[in-house]
């Protein structure tokens, strides 16, 4: 019966950690324009030599997770920003480009992960609060994805 309760509470630790993925602060600022975003989440798993994405329906401490972020909308009248808190049960590893901007400090301060300093060292991936990325006026619609493991 122990066991039974404990996992009940890992699905319900694992279905409430996927709906907060799935309605994370992702945000869009894009004067004049309506975008629609939408969000995903996914889970590697082994396939063979390789490793394949499937949509998360349950998730456990130690999951490898890629959210993607898509948007599409009307052609935007001025470039935008596509903005994403990293939820506190993940641990960030890396974005799927080098446009990203990150903030390990909750969005007060900028850069490349490889500039930011955390007091006396160089912060650390495991450390970042958000990203961003600037999206150019002539992108109608496009993606964006960052891997992370759950805590």
């Amino acid at each position: 019966m122990a066991e039974s309760e404990h996992y009940g509470g890992q699905s319900m630790r694992s279905i409430l950690l996927i709906a907060s993925m799935l309605f994370l602060g992702t945000a869009a600022t894009a004067t004049g324009s309506a975008l629609s975003i939408t969000r995903s989440v996914f889970v590697e798993t082994a396939q063979g030599d390789g490793i394949a994405l499937e949509p998360a329906s349950t998730l456990s401490r130690g999951d490898r997770v890629v959210l993607v972020m898509q948007w599409e909308g009307r052609r935007p009248a001025k470039p935008f920003t596509l903005a994403s808190r990293v939820p506190e049960t993940l641990s960030y590893r890396r974005a799927g480009d080098d446009a990203v901007e990150v903030s390990v400090d909750g969005g007060r301060r900028w850069g490349r992960l490889s500039e930011l300093r955390r007091g006396q060292r160089a912060a650390q991936p495991e450390e970042v609060t958000h990203l961003r990325w600037r999206v150019g006026a002539g992108d109608t619609s496009g993606m964006r994805s960052f891997s992370a493991v759950v805590r």
